[in-house]
């Protein structure tokens, strides 16, 4: 049995995740505790200039950095005290990092997460492990998504298909089949979610989201809006694949507007979340599995009402099933990922699923940054 401690900051950038989680060979990770540290103003300014900036100062990077890493240790020292464990009984802290640009297509395919683990081992006195999705990368993968090998090993059912739907900024999606079926785990990346939904909110509204969906259900979708965001090509893209802020972002949305007004488009983007997640599930199950299949939503969007009674009704016979009653919170799944990634790569045991990420193969994933 180990205690492992898991980071997670999305690319919402509103704070860092920590989850303390038991891991061992003998049954599924267990969650024992868990916190976040909200995001300084100035902190997540410098990170949003970054995600977005053609060139940055060095200077500017290693201020970032310094910052974040501060926050990640924070993040650390509070967990710890508020489960009552110090640090030596911590076998190792899997810290994601800051996902400053995710360009996994193309000549020189890249991922940057910014981060500065020995920085990290040296503020917490802790072993740490880090930069997970490179290794991936460079076995011919995405490098993303990482999750769905650890909601295999969560959530996996004797009897019904699960999938896993994280509503982060962006959506993916893990498809667990039974366990007696000879169908391999499936996952990827179906579109934005949180990330166009909050920044088209923040630009007209007071505050960084629109909580529980209210202002995007005063609005009406608007078919024709709805008809050229989703003809983008990534929609109908095979997996494996991924994406980010590189490629939707406010820009992007811009460009295909024709004069909608700003709360009609706030619903249309909820109604864009909706139906790409749909499309891709229509795509990947069987007509005959959906009776027998349940959605899990997770992430910061499990939280809009307005979001889940959509995709309720979208996705019929498909049911929602809460996260909860399965063990586990929405908001820490992605913090327990990256503990159980870096459990697996102290006992020298693969962290991606090939199938999902389109690597050459299963891989260990992580560097190691001792204490």
């Amino acid at each position: 049995m180990s205690l492992v401690i898991g980071l997670m900051s999305g690319t919402s950038l509103d704070g860092i995740d920590a989850a303390l989680v038991e891991c061992s060979h003998h049954q599924r990770p267990v969650l024992l505790e868990a916190t976040g540290i909200e995001m300084p103003e100035p902190l997540r300014r410098q990170l949003w200039q970054l995600c977005h900036a053609g060139e940055a100062s060095f200077e500017l990077l290693a201020e970032a950095e310094e910052a974040f890493c501060q926050l990640q240790a924070r993040a650390v020292h509070a967990l710890l005290d508020k489960s009552g464990h110090d640090v030596e009984s911590i076998k190792a802290i899997g810290s994601h990092g800051q996902t400053i640009e995710h360009r996994p297509d193309g000549p020189f395919p890249y991922t940057w997460q910014l981060d500065n683990p020995s920085r990290l081992a040296e503020l917490t006195r802790c072993r740490v492990v880090a930069d997970f999705r490179r290794r991936d990368l460079a076995a011919g993968g995405q490098g993303a998504p990482l999750a769905p090998a650890f909601h295999e090993a969560l959530f996996r059912d004797q009897n019904q298909w699960r999938v896993l739907l994280n509503l982060g900024g962006f959506a993916n999606i893990t498809l667990l089949p039974p366990e007696n079926s000879e169908t391999p785990v499936t996952g990827f990346d179906t579109g934005p979610a949180n990330a166009l939904l909050d920044g088209w909110y923040a630009r007209y509204q007071k505050g960084r989201f629109d909580r529980d969906g209210a202002w995007a259900m005063k609005g009406n979708c608007q078919q024709p809006l709805l008809a050229r965001l989703l003809s983008d090509p990534f929609f109908e893209t095979p997996p494996p694949k991924s994406t980010g802020r590189e490629h939707f972002h406010l820009s992007w949305l811009e460009a295909r507007l024709n004069g909608e007004s700003p709360i009609d488009v706030q619903a249309t983007l909820l109604t864009l979340t909706v139906e790409s997640i749909a499309r891709a599930l229509e795509r990947h199950l069987k007509a005959d599995t959906r009776a027998n299949t349940c959605v899990v939503p997770c992430g910061g969007g499990a939280h809009n009402d307005a979001l889940m009674n959509a995709l309720a009704r979208r996705l019929s016979p498909v049911r929602l099933e809460r996260c909860e009653s399965l063990g586990w919170s929405p908001d820490w799944l992605e913090a327990g990922a990256f503990a159980w990634l870096a459990w697996r790569r102290l006992e020298g045991l693969p962290g991606n699923l090939a199938p999902v990420t389109g690597a050459a193969g299963p891989r260990i994933l992580g560097g190691v940054y001792e204490r």
